[in-house]
């Protein structure tokens, strides 16, 4: 099994359905070294009662306690939406290499807003967009019923 972009992504959506399953907004994230998943995340919003709990603070967080320092260099962050401003500001800072991300976000992502990253910082989106934009349709759809 190649260890490519899809392949990471379809890590993130596996942790988007853990936060479906819980009632959170279904989005995913894990942080990679080389080809090294080093921190995994999901929306938690609902459950700590917090909205800053979105799953890339929880991923970056957690990837750096795992290398013991505030820096994600040499990291790649796969996210299943586009990161908002404040997750953005929060990648910004941490001078990750590359973001990775599913489904745009038209009404709250970064891009929109004209945020930019981390000078160094690479984006590729739209990877394994339509299995990201359908679990976030599904979720809503089942929420305004």
């Amino acid at each position: 099994m190649e260890l490519d972009d899809n392949y990471f992504m379809s890590m993130a959506l596996k942790e988007a359905e853990k936060a479906h399953v819980c009632g959170e907004v279904p989005v995913g994230a894990l942080v990679v070294v080389g080809e090294r998943i080093i921190a995994r995340a999901h929306n938690l919003t609902q459950r700590l009662n917090d909205v800053t709990a979105h799953a890339e603070m929880q991923a970056i967080t957690a990837a750096a306690n795992f290398l013991n320092g505030k820096y994600l260099i040499g990291c790649t962050l796969y996210v299943t939406l586009e990161p908002c401003i404040m997750c953005a500001g929060a990648l910004t800072w941490s001078q990750l290499d590359r973001l990775v991300y599913g489904s745009e976000d038209p009404k709250r992502g970064f891009i929109q807003a004209n945020i930019n990253l981390h000078p160094k910082t690479k984006i590729t989106g739209g990877v394994m967009e339509n299995e990201a934009k359908a679990l976030l349709k599904n979720f809503f759809e089942k929420k305004r019923k």
